[in-house]
Parts: structure tokens; sequence; C-alpha cells
């Protein structure tokens, strides 16, 4: 597609990823077809047992949605309903609704200015004696730092959930996402970095009877056919976003290259605009930059000469999570903290294995004309 002559520069390009594996998600498909496998089955259980082993968890469940996993998650720890979960301010929504879905209640804290995960000295003045748990997001693919969010989990007693849904792959210290705390949700909606073709989500713990409980809750709190042990949900990956998620999987690691490539060269040649902050990569991080999320006082500008030079952005979030009128009940909708009042200054450029290096190079240049 073009426009004014020129060619665009999506901000996501599924389509183009599709095109690139058609002949096996096709087949992929057309197999689950084949054999009817569309609620459980083999393909799912396939795809359980690989992406366990690509985490490089002992145990993979898989779910509805992201969203589901959290609620999932959360009930599976036997979290005390009306006890407290900090969750970080600036985040997708659903960070927060499961909580609140879960019979809990939610406490925002702040982010690093650098990274965008969890602010720790701010999370540890926001804990009670009624805190039962903390999740952790791996926000824009960036892993948060795990070992202080565990040491001070273990010091007050509460639960660590790892919010992966945008952090497939990405690694803490050498260490997947996903196992380092209790247990690890992702999401497969279409537009992260391994995705669906609708929705989808998954669980993963190193704890066999909490990945026993999940099971049981995401198909109606039962093991075997009408024997329901107590009230669950439907909540199950089904066969055929198994099947495409098993094909894509294949080319995660290759994808998730090209997107550190993409990054490192947005990163050299933004790093010297004035008013531009890029965001950074602690040493010990491996991010997967499921989103390449710039800082500017100008950001409505920028984003106007990009979408005229036919260049796809987004905006991830612009507002923070407190200041929603869901959120109003919370009361911390006025608190004066970074993720409160970054909203209006986060661009996100493209970002995606479809982007050539020349591309990436022509955003930057859209943007050293801004300033």
């Amino acid at each position: 597609m073009c426009i004014n002559g020129r060619k665009m520069i999506k901000f996501l390009d599924l389509y183009e990823q599709y095109i690139s594996i058609k002949s096996e998600i096709d087949e992929a498909i057309a197999s689950v077809i084949r054999d009817s496998a569309f609620v459980g089955g083999k393909y799912v259980k396939e795809f359980e047992e690989n992406f366990a082993e690509f985490q490089e968890a002992q145990f993979c469940v898989g779910a509805g949605n992201g969203t589901d996993a959290l609620e999932i998650a959360i009930e599976a720890l036997n979290l005390e309903k009306d006890s407290e979960i900090i969750v970080p301010a600036n985040s997708f929504v659903a960070s927060s609704e499961a909580v609140t879905r879960a019979g809990c209640k939610v406490v925002f804290c702040d982010v690093n200015s650098d990274d965008y995960t969890i602010n720790i000295s701010d999370a540890k003045a926001r804990i009670t004696g009624n805190t039962s748990a903390i999740i952790a997001v791996h926000l824009y693919g960036h892993p948060c730092d795990m070992d202080s969010i565990n040491q001070f989990a273990q010091e007050n007693g509460l639960k660590v959930i790892e919010d992966c849904a945008q952090a497939h792959g990405a690694e803490y210290k050498g260490k997947k996402v996903g196992t380092i705390g209790d247990i690890g949700c992702f999401s497969f909606y279409p537009g992260k970095n391994l995705g669906a073709f609708g929705d989808g989500g998954a669980i993963l713990t190193n704890d066999e009877q909490i990945a026993h409980k999940c099971k049981m809750i995401t198909n109606h709190g039962r093991k075997e056919k009408y024997n329901h042990k107590f009230e669950g949900r439907n909540s199950r990956l089904d066969g055929i976003q198994a099947a495409i998620l098993s094909v894509k999987l294949g080319y995660l690691e290759e994808w998730t290259i090209r997107r550190i490539n993409i990054a490192e060269t947005y990163c050299n040649l933004l790093g010297n605009i004035p008013g531009i902050i890029t965001p950074k990569k602690q040493l010990w991080a491996k991010h997967v930059y499921h989103l390449f999320v710039i800082r500017s006082n100008n950001r409505d500008k920028i984003m106007k000469k990009l979408n005229e030079n036919g260049i796809g952005t987004g905006i991830h979030y612009p507002l923070a999570i407190p200041k929603l009128a869901a959120y109003k009940h919370r009361s911390q909708s006025e608190e004066n903290c970074f993720a409160w009042n970054m909203g209006e200054t986060l661009l996100s450029l493209p970002m995606g294995e479809h982007l050539t290096t020349a591309e990436a190079a022509k955003v930057a240049q859209i943007l050293g004309l801004c300033g």
C-alpha cells in the first residue's frame, strides 16, 4: 500500500507474516479440521509441551486468552478474597482487570522511567498487611528485575505473578520469563510476538499442584468428563489456535532476532536527536521488543508527521490505568508519580519482523525532521 506515491511502513503487518509461512499454517489448520480436534486433543497438548520447553517451564496450561490466564493464576494461588495485589500503573488494563475479577483489590504502583517495568522502591512502599501478591509486568518486551521482586515478596509472604503477555522469549539473567515467580501468564492475541489467529493464552509454572488446579479451572473444574470437583470456567485454548501457534513457535526466535536488530537501528539513529528519549535495555535483560516506545514532549506533532509520511504508529498507553474511569473507586488517579504523568509523551514506532533496516532508518530520518 502506498500514500502520496510512497510505500507505507506499517506499524505491524500480520498478513505479510502469514504469507511468509502460508503453506505450513494452511496445513496446520487443515490437519485440525481433518481430525476434528477442535477442543482439546493432540494439537493443544503438542503446543503446551512445545511452549513449556521453549520457555523452560515444567508445566504449561492453555487458556482462552491472556486475561483469563491471569484470573486463573490468581485463583489457583488461593489468594484471600479482598486481599490486595500490586500492579504497575502503566500496562494494559488486563493486568489490573484480572485482579478485580478474581475478587481481589488492585493497588497501583509506579514504573521505572528508563525500562518502564515495575519500580521496586515504590512497590515496596505500597505493601500493607492485606497485600497478598504482586504482578510483575514484563512490559514492551523488557523483563522486570525479578531478583528484587522475589526477594521482597519472600520477605513479606507475597506470591509473584508474572504477566508475560508482551514478553514471549524474554530473559532475565539468562532465565526465560514466566517461571521465575510463582506462576506466569501469556497472551497469544494476534499482535503479540507469538500471536494466534484469534484469542489464546497460557499459564506456566514449575509447581505440579498449581498446574493441575489451573487445568481444572480452565475446564469447568474437572479433570475427567462430568467429574466436577469444583466450579471452574470454560477457558480452553482451541485446537486450531494451538496448531497455528506451534507453527509460529518454530519461527519465534528468528523473528525476535529481527526485532532486536530493528531496535538497535532505532537506538543508534535516534540516540542523538534532541527531545527523543529511547528505551533502555538493562545489561541483564534479553529485551524482545514487543513494542519500541519512545518519549517526547512533542509526541502529537511527531505522530502527525510520521503518519503524513505513511508511517504507522501507536500509543501504549495514553492513560495510566488508575486514571481510567473503571478505577475511579480506587482513588489513585491524582497521584503524582512518573507512570501517572507520561501518557502524553509515549509513542510506539513500527516494530516487527516485517520491517527492513532501511525502513527503520526512514522512520528515524522523519523523526529527525521533527525537532
